[in-house]
């Protein structure tokens, strides 16, 4: 299956309709934050196949009511598991805190909560012989990609979860892929490819479910 992951900035040859002709055959859209919602929409919109996203440090906190802190026609996968297009899925959006009373911020303890209530299903997962393909983050694992700066720590709840439901493939964005601490956008973590994907990157990933 072909993916269009985005995160954190805009590209402004994704956002026209020639996307479709550079990427051709994406039959699954991945945002791990910090985009405008009419980015996702329209990437939504033009591709007509299902778009999962978790929020980043700079979008708002999630209101059922509010329209404008969703994405439309979008799911929001923050705290949840799923299975799309024969995928098992998941997702955990936010980033370390370092602005108090922000939105989508936790503190290193605060996330390790977010952690363990998913924990339980993922590993039951894993023991059952069906474990995570993919798993969508805004923030990086502690020491992968990560920055030195605050507000780029990586998350350690992030590096116990690899470490527990062993994802195929672990998305993230939040953190620079110039940056010096990044010099491949891949690293391999308990057998979990955890990938860069700030600004995009197309990927491959084999079906697991039909």
């Amino acid at each position: 299956m072909k993916i269009l992951a985005v995160s954190d900035q805009i590209i402004e040859r994704l956002f026209t309709p020639a996307v479709r002709e550079a990427y051709p055959d994406v039959r699954l859209l991945v945002s791990c934050g910090d985009l405008p919602y009419e980015y996702l929409e329209f990437l939504v919109s033009l591709y007509n196949v299902p778009l999962m996203y978790v929020p980043g440090n700079h979008d708002p906190a999630y209101d059922l009511h509010d329209l404008r802190s969703q994405a439309q026609g979008c799911d929001n996968l923050d705290g949840r598991v799923g299975l799309v297009r024969g995928l098992r899925v998941a997702g955990l959006g936010g980033s370390v805190l370092y602005q108090p009373g922000s939105p989508n911020q936790y503190t290193q303890q605060e996330f390790y909560l977010r952690v363990f209530h998913l924990l339980p299903r993922l590993t039951w997962m894993r023991l059952l012989g069906r474990p995570l393909d993919l798993f969508v983050a805004h923030s990086p694992p502690q020491g992968i990609h990560d920055d030195d700066d605050p507000p780029h720590h990586g998350l350690a709840a992030l590096n116990l979860l690899i470490r527990l439901a062993r994802p195929r493939y672990f998305l993230h964005g939040h953190t620079m892929f110039y940056r010096q601490n990044l010099q491949n956008h891949i690293s391999e973590y308990y057998g979990a490819k955890v990938i860069n994907i700030y600004p995009f990157r197309v990927l491959k990933i084999e079906e697991t479910e039909k």
